[in-house]
């Protein structure tokens, strides 16, 4: 008995140490499953893993609450480096520093990973104007509590990230590059967090009862102009799915698209939003409405709208960031049933629809 008691206390101590205190994630091949043009090389005085895009992860290794850290070398070439984390198969969480944008308001942004896919367009209230140092390392951290997370640049507070979109618990961690960037110290360290006050927290729920919070869509198709008609979209099968609570349908967590991964390299794809309305007499109603990339709007089977919101497609300092009062259409409907169809298309950076109808 006195055996067991002690087997227990060992195996509880050496839970609490591993808790606690920082693993260090050396960088060499034996630890990362890796891209193909990926290099370990002695650099500064410093074992370094020399990213020149796509994503390195750590083998077999599950995070799901603690701190991250990773030191970022220098760089004022455009490019992005930084830390996935709760990735499970093409989902993911991911914070990053945009190397080329110091000192300006998207300098460090979060995004969900949904299908490979990045979504920065869809949260323009996850990012910080930061300044980097230009050279030497710069040290990026984030703490992750359950369904929040705390970003620190330099070991300074910089975002606070309220709602983990994925809503995964768990899973892989690794690092990120786009264009080529250059990591060292990657450590982790699984331990609870404090969660900062609710008061401190932004508070993106949007209670107005107008919100359209549930949709119809259909699945991803290829998109060209002479391709798509009105009978496909009459034709096609749907499935209900579910807004966030601010009223934003990130699409690409439901659908996968055909072309992915690749940002604006991808091809274009689409999908049908479907929303039947019943109207008790003939009026005209208020539709407000955001969309990314590009969107084509039916009612009751005649065109109203088509726009694009691209990443610069209006200059090339324009986001494509989603708003409910960037769009309005005053909609003539009909007593009875109304059909609302919106053909979404989107290359890049977030594949989002959000509605209200006054």
């Amino acid at each position: 008995m006195r055996i067991l008691y002690t087997i227990t206390a060992i195996v509880s101590l050496q839970i609490g140490f591993c808790q606690n205190s920082p693993i260090n994630i050396d960088m060499q091949d034996a630890n990362w499953i890796l891209p193909k043009d990926a290099i370990f090389e002695n650099f500064d005085n410093r074992k370094t893993l020399l990213l020149k895009g796509n994503r390195a992860t750590v083998k077999n290794l599950q995070f799901r609450n603690g701190t991250i850290e990773v030191d970022v070398y220098a760089n004022s070439k455009r490019s992005f480096a930084g830390i996935t984390f709760r990735k499970q198969n093409d989902h993911m969480e991911e914070v990053y520093m945009r190397m080329h944008k110091s000192s300006q308001v998207d300098a460090v942004q979060y995004t969900p990973i949904f299908n490979n896919e990045s979504n920065w367009q869809l949260y323009p209230e996850y990012q910080a104007q930061v300044t980097f140092k230009n050279k030497g390392w710069n040290h990026l951290r984030i703490e992750v509590t359950n369904t929040a997370a705390e970003v620190f640049v330099n070991n300074q507070s910089v975002l606070i990230i309220d709602q983990l979109r994925t809503e995964q618990h768990i899973g892989e961690i690794g690092l990120f590059a786009l264009f080529s960037n250059r990591f060292s110290n990657f450590r982790v360290t699984h331990r609870d967090i404090k969660v900062k006050a609710k008061s401190e927290i932004k508070d993106s729920i949007i209670s107005e009862s107008s919100v359209i919070t549930q949709w119809k869509i259909t699945k991803a198709k290829p998109y060209t102009v002479k391709g798509l008609n009105f009978e496909k979209i009459l034709n096609a099968e749907y499935t209900t799915v579910q807004t966030e609570t601010s009223g934003l349908l990130p699409i690409s967590k439901y659908i996968k698209k055909s072309s992915s991964g690749n940002f604006e390299q991808n091809k274009e794809d689409y999908i049908v939003a479907l929303k039947t309305i019943t109207a008790i007499k003939d009026e005209t109603k208020l539709f407000s409405f955001d969309y990314s990339d590009k969107i084509i709007i039916y009612l009751n089977d005649k065109k109203y709208f088509t726009g694009n919101n691209s990443f610069r497609a209006k200059g090339v300092q324009y986001m494509g960031h989603m708003n409910f009062n960037s769009n309005t259409l005053h909609l003539p409907f009909k007593k009875g049933l109304n059909t609302i169809h919106c053909v979404v298309i989107d290359k890049a950076n977030g594949w989002g629809l959000m509605a209200k109808l006054d």
